[in-house]
């Protein structure tokens, strides 16, 4: 999970950083004979939206947010089921050792008599 959250926030950093920009240079002829050259730069973003990137990198955190949350609940119910099984199999044991003794007295006292 943590390898798809990286890749879409490099993805996104890179696709944010990505702007294109435009230098003109304009040459123009003054009245008194001489010449201005003006250089001139704009910036365009690249056809991608910033806005949609971030909301898309949100709806990400929540998701993996929510996956986590997922997890955490099932590895506490599986917690406390194999706590239950252990308490039962715990019972079971106590039990089935006080038939193993009680048969064993039997045993004895059968041995006595004889």
């Amino acid at each position: 999970m943590k390898k798809y959250f990286l890749s879409i926030v490099a993805v996104a950093l890179i696709v944010v950083s990505c702007k294109k920009s435009e230098t003109k240079i304009e040459t123009t002829e003054n009245p008194d004979g001489t010449i201005t050259t003006t250089t001139v730069e704009t910036e365009q973003s690249t056809h991608f939206d910033s806005a949609k990137i971030n909301e898309t990198v949100d709806q990400a955190k929540e998701d993996l947010k929510r996956t986590g949350d997922k997890i955490d609940e099932a590895a506490d119910k599986g917690r406390h089921q194999f706590k239950k099984a252990g308490e039962d199999l715990k019972e079971v044991a106590e039990k089935g050792a006080a038939k193993v003794e009680e048969g064993a007295k039997n045993v004895k006292e059968d041995l006595q008599k004889k």
